[in-house]
């Protein structure tokens, strides 16, 4: 079935959003797109899963598809050459799972396992040659599609993709912490920990890699490009916390922006979830003006010389690939079963898990 039967529609979508859920704003003014690649991305990213054990076959055979994890760095890193695209998906389907590990070592108070495996992470970001053939999946795979991503850009990226991501390691051992301990965090403080926890700044990073180009520090760090930078990341953040907060609920989480505001602001679940929703759409009314003001920043950077209009195209490039994640989220979070919990035998529990995995009995 195609990733996006509708896609092309202005007036159709594949899916019936929640009304809960719904943002006519990105319906209409963030049109979908799609890499070219995707098909054959999808069926190698889980020929991948399977090679690197990192889900059961009989898991990658009844629920890899309909995850659409693929899907979604497919609607995101337009532009990418084919192979820098396959190493991004899989890392990104790497995430996920390592996402659900994380979730079942807390679940079932594994705290030695994920404190080894915390730090075999660490490891292997810094050295991945010397992990690929480790006996942990999860340990080998990243250092697989790490392994690969590092042959694009040169060192210089390669240590700053490293040092956000060992931040994102440790902000996920701070959430552990958080969970076995029952400490829903304040609003602000949540806030702070999900930009590391949903890897803004790894995403961002990825956008230079499909565009086969580093930008210069000037460029990164000036405040034109890095707001509408965060305000795509955000957005998809606070967004999966929406989708994500039933879900959440039933697995006694303590992250989400819901819970927090519930917890520390006296809210209701359905107050808490209202302000979601107003902080979404002032995201989104904020990126809308923040790209305005990285297209000029791209077009000043254009200049007489050579050089200069190729680094304004690719600031051009990158700024429509944020664009491009507002719709590869949203309709992500309407297709993936990663989110559709009232059709889970046990609401706690997903079904794409698997439960015997890191030696749990």
């Amino acid at each position: 079935m195609p990733a996006f039967p509708h896609s092309t529609s202005p007036t159709a979508t594949a899916v019936a959003v929640p009304p809960a859920l719904c943002l006519p704003v990105v319906e209409t003014a963030f049109p979908r797109r799609l890499h070219p690649y995707w098909p054959r991305l999808q069926e190698k990213t889980r020929a991948w899963l399977l090679e690197k054990r990192l889900m059961p076959a009989d898991k990658v055979e009844e629920y890899a598809d309909g995850l659409c994890y693929t899907d979604l760095m497919a609607g995101y890193y337009l532009g990418a050459p084919d192979e820098v695209l396959q190493a991004i998906a899989d890392y990104s389907a790497w995430f996920f799972v390592w996402d659900d590990r994380h979730d079942r070592d807390i679940v079932h108070r594994r705290s030695a396992a994920w404190r080894r495996l915390r730090f075999q992470l660490h490891a292997a970001l810094d050295s991945p040659t010397h992990h690929l053939h480790h006996p942990d999946p999860l340990v080998a795979g990243l250092a697989d599609s790490v392994g690969r991503m590092y042959g694009f850009l040169g060192e210089r990226w390669n240590r700053r993709f490293a040092r956000h991501f060992h931040a994102v390691i440790e902000a996920y051992d701070r959430e552990y912490r958080n969970r076995t301990r029952g400490t829903v965090p304040t609003v602000e403080g949540y806030l702070d920990l999900r930009r590391l926890t949903f890897a803004h700044w790894i995403w961002t990073d990825l956008l230079e890699a499909a565009a086969g180009c580093e930008l210069p520090d000037a460029v990164r760090k000036h405040p034109a490009y890095r707001r509408a930078a965060l305000l795509s990341q955000e957005f998809a953040a606070w967004y999966n916390d929406l989708c994500s907060l039933p879900k959440e609920i039933a697995g006694d989480e303590v992250h989400n922006l819901g819970i927090s505001l519930v917890q520390h602001e006296g809210m209701t679940l359905e107050e808490a979830v209202g302000e979601m929703r107003r902080r979404i759409e002032e995201c989104i009314s904020g990126f809308l003006a923040a790209e305005k003001e990285a297209l000029r920043f791209a077009d000043s950077l254009a200049g007489v010389t050579v050089q200069g209009k190729e680094l304004s195209g690719t600031v051009k490039a990158i700024v429509a690939n944020m664009r491009n994640w507002f719709s590869a989220v949203y309709w992500f979070h309407h297709e993936s079963g990663r989110y559709m919990v009232d059709s889970w035998d046990d609401r706690s529990t997903p079904p794409y898990v698997d439960n015997e995995a890191a030696g749990e009995k």
